[in-house]
């Protein structure tokens, strides 16, 4: 599959915000959490580092957790009210390490406006391009963290080398503990 930077990028962090909440556990309930969830997704422009700013970030959750669970005309519908609410604005930008890209938003909008809006983005170009099956809930049994499959014969089946290890540990002991037939 073959997707820009930025979009491979956003669907990461809206995949990474979504999972904050998952299993009935939240992990975005302090400014200090927002915080590394900005740093580990390279979220550029300006912060507010208050409680409304969490708060505003925590309520994008359900509506991008539905990118991963609706089937594509609803993913449409949620795309274009995002971008509609956010008043979304397309337009081409370069900054840090990264070359020209499409942001859709004023550099200074609100952190919860401008992840809103480039997860709208990258979702519409997944749609564009009919790749919605790369959204996928994790296979393992304890786990329900949403991921993007990227791999080339779109063979991915966990959100991660942890739970794919659990996965193969547990049908490892179950052959084992089956009884020998001969």
């Amino acid at each position: 599959m073959l997707l820009a930077h930025d979009t491979e990028r956003a669907l990461a962090a809206a995949a990474g915000l979504v999972n904050t909440c998952r299993d009935g556990e939240d992990q975005l309930t302090t400014i200090d959490e927002l915080e590394e969830l900005v740093r580990t997704h390279q979220w550029s422009g300006p912060r507010t580092g208050d409680p409304a700013e969490l708060v505003a970030v925590r309520e994008l959750r359900p509506t991008l957790a539905r990118f991963w669970s609706a089937d594509k005309d609803t993913v449409v519908e949620i795309v274009n009210q995002v971008l509609r609410d956010r008043h979304a604005l397309p337009q081409l930008v370069k900054h840090d390490e990264w070359d020209y890209h499409v942001h859709a938003t004023a550099p200074d909008a609100p952190l919860a406006d401008r992840m809103a809006v480039e997860a709208a983005m990258a979702m519409a170009d997944v749609i564009r391009i009919d790749e919605l099956g790369r959204l996928r809930v994790c296979g393992g049994d304890d786990c329900e963290d949403v991921y993007v499959d990227l791999s080339k014969n779109r063979s991915r089946r966990f959100c991660g080398a942890a739970c794919g290890n659990r996965a193969n540990v547990a049908a490892y002991r179950a052959r084992r503990a089956e009884p020998a037939t001969g």
